[in-house]
C-alpha cells in the first residue's frame, strides 16, 4: 500500500508566548489531507510537531513508517501559520532534507511554502503545492505511482525541472465541501491536547472550520490558500462532526477558525435550530465583522446555539485607517455589534492593529478610547504585518531589508518605516493593555459600589486591581511618551 507521513511545522515550543499559553489546536488542514488521502487507499501517520521538541524527531517516525512520500502540509485555517513565522520556515527546511535524505519524496502545503516555493523547492522540498491543496495532493501522487514524469498537467503546483523552476496554473477552488471527509481526528494524540488545555484553561477545547475563505477585501489579509471565493459546509454537516467530537473527546468547547463564521444568510439561524433539536450542548467562539452582527435576529441564534466569545477585526477606532484598510466597517458598527452582543450575554473580543500607514497619534488615542468605552472581553494587538500578495505588502515592500517575517508571534517588530520607531509601536502594547486592564478593574469597582451584592472573591480582585493597574498604566504611558520624539 502507498504510504504517507505527514507533518507541518508549528512547533509550540518554537513560540514562546504560545507555548506559555497553553492551548494548543491541532493542525486541522493537516487532518483533512490525511483523512482524504485514507479514503483513496493510502496508508497515513502523522508526526505532529505540536509538542516535539525539534525537527530532528521526525527521523525515527520516518525509519518506523518508512514512506513513500513525506508532507509538510500546514494548517491554513490557524493564523500562526498564516503569519509564516521564521521558527517555523527553518523548521520546515530541516524536515526537509531529513527526509529526503531518508529516500522519500518531499512535498510542501502551506501559507509561506505558495508564497516562497522557490525556497523550499531548493531547500529540500521535490513539489510545493500552491493554495487549496488536498486535491493536488491525491492527483499528484497518484501520478506518480504510475511512474510519471510530465507534471505540467497538475493544476496548482511548483516543482524545478531540467534546474528550472516551473509553476503550473491554479486550481480551482472546492466548492461542495460537504463532500470531502471528516478530519482525520484518530491520528492526533488526542490526551496530550486535553490535559494542555485542562492544566491552562481548565476545559478541552478542539478546532473547527465551517467555511473556506473570505470575500472581503482587507488591503492587508493575504488568502494564499483558500482565496476571496467564500464556500460553506451545511449546518447538517457541522451537526455530524459536533456530534463525532463531543461523543469521541469528550469536549467542553470548540474554536470555530473560520476567517468569517455564517456569513450565508440564514446560516446561523439553521444551525441554532440543529443544535436545540439534537439538544446538543456546547460552548464555542468565533471570528465574525463587525458590520454582520448588527443584526439583532443573528446575533440572539448564535447565543442560543451557545456562542460564548465572538472575535472581530476591530483594527482601529479611527474611521480614516479603517477606511485606508479598505477593512468596508464603521467604527459606529463596532459600537452597535459590541452592544448587541453584550445584550445578548456573548463577549465581544477586539483585534486591534496599530502601525498602519497614515496613523498619527490622534488615530491611536481614538483606538485608544474606543477600547476604553466598549470594554471588550479580550483584545489581541499587533501590529501591521506585510504579507506577500495583499496590496498592503506592495505599498511597502520597498522599505522591507532583510525582515519580512517575525521569529515568533510575539515579536512585534514594525518591518517598515511610519511614524513613530519600532520601538514605540511595542512599548505602545504594553501600554494599551495596561490602559485597558486599568479600565476593566475601575468598571468593576463602579459596579460592586453600585450593588455591593455582586460581590464575590473574583469580582473582588477584579475591582481592586484597580490599585495595580493605575501606577502600572502611568509608568508604562511615561515610558510611551519618552518614545514619541
Amino acid at each position: 500500500m502507498k504510504s504517507i507521513l505527514f507533518s507541518h511545522s508549528y512547533f509550540l515550543r518554537y513560540d514562546p508566548k504560545q507555548w506559555q499559553l497553553g492551548q494548543p489546536y491541532p493542525p486541522l488542514g493537516t487532518l483533512y489531507a490525511a483523512a482524504l488521502m485514507r479514503d483513496n487507499n493510502y496508508k497515513v501517520a502523522l508526526f505532529d510537531t505540536m509538542f516535539a521538541v525539534n525537527p530532528e524527531e521526525i527521523t525515527p517516525a520516518i525509519e518506523e513508517n518508512r514512506p513513500n512520500f513525506f508532507v509538510i502540509y500546514d494548517d491554513g485555517f490557524n493564523y500562526l501559520t498564516k503569519m509564516c513565522l521564521t521558527n517555523m520556515r527553518e523548521a520546515a527546511f530541516s524536515m526537509s532534507k531529513i527526509a529526503k535524505a531518508e529516500g522519500c519524496t518531499v512535498i510542501a502545503s502551506s501559507s509561506d511554502s505558495t508564497d516562497r516555493y522557490e525556497e523550499y523547492l531548493k531547500e529540500g522540498a521535490d513539489f510545493v503545492i500552491i493554495g487549496e491543496a488536498e486535491h493536488t495532493l491525491l492527483e499528484l501522487t497518484n501520478y506518480i505511482e504510475t511512474e510519471g514524469t510530465d507534471f505540467s498537467t497538475i493544476k496548482g503546483l511548483a516543482y524545478t525541472q531540467n534546474g528550472s523552476i516551473i509553476k503550473t496554473p491554479g486550481r480551482p477552488v472546492l466548492k461542495d465541501l460537504d463532500n470531502l471527509p471528516l478530519a482525520a481526528w484518530d491520528l492526533v494524540n488526542m490526551e496530550q491536547y486535553k490535559q494542555a488545555w485542562l492544566k491552562s484553561a481548565g476545559y478541552f477545547s478542539l478546532n473547527m472550520s465551517t467555511t473556506r475563505g473570505c470575500p472581503f477585501k482587507c488591503n492587508w489579509c493575504a488568502k494564499p490558500i483558500y482565496g476571496n471565493r467564500y464556500n460553506s459546509r451545511s449546518p447538517e454537516n457541522v451537526i455530524t462532526e459536533i456530534k463525532l467530537l463531543k461523543e469521541t473527546y469528550n469536549i467542553d468547547h470548540i474554536w470555530f477558525c473560520d476567517d468569517i463564521f455564517g456569513l450565508k444568510p440564514g446560516w446561523i439561524i439553521e444551525l441554532a435550530k440543529l443544535i436545540k433539536q439534537e439538544n446538543i450542548n456546547i460552548r464555542f467562539k468565533i471570528q465574525s465583522r463587525a458590520d454582520l452582527l448588527i443584526d439583532a435576529d443573528t446575533v440572539k441564534a448564535l447565543a442560543v446555539a451557545g456562542c460564548e466569545n465572538v472575535w472581530i477585526g476591530a483594527e482601529s477606532g479611527s474611521q480614516k485607517i479603517l477606511d485606508a484598510m479598505d477593512k468596508g466597517i464603521s467604527v459606529q458598527q463596532i459600537r452597535e455589534s459590541t452592544r448587541l452582543m453584550k445584550e445578548a450575554g456573548m463577549k465581544p473580543s477586539f483585534f486591534i492593529q496599530f502601525g498602519y500607514p497614515g496613523e498619527l497619534k490622534d488615530d491611536i488615542s481614538l483606538t485608544i478610547d474606543m477600547i476604553n468605552e466598549l470594554l471588550p472581553f479580550e483584545i489581541g494587538i499587533s501590529v501591521s504585518y506585510p504579507l506577500p500578495g495583499t496590496s498592503f505588502y506592495e505599498k511597502v515592500k520597498a522599505e522591507l531589508q532583510k525582515k519580512t517575517n517575525w521569529t515568533d508571534s510575539n515579536e512585534m517588530a514594525l518591518m517598515f518605516q511610519n511614524t513613530y520607531q519600532p520601538s514605540y509601536y511595542k512599548q505602545l502594547h504594553r501600554y494599551v493593555h495596561q490602559n485597558y486592564h486599568k479600565h476593566l478593574a475601575k468598571n468593576a469597582l463602579v459596579k460592586l459600589m453600585h450593588n455591593p451584592a455582586l460581590t464575590t472573591g473574583k469580582n473582588l480582585k477584579k475591582a481592586l486591581s484597580v490599585f495595580y493597574h493605575a501606577p502600572a498604566t502611568f509608568i508604562e504611558g511615561f515610558k510611551l511618551r519618552q518614545l514619541e520624539g
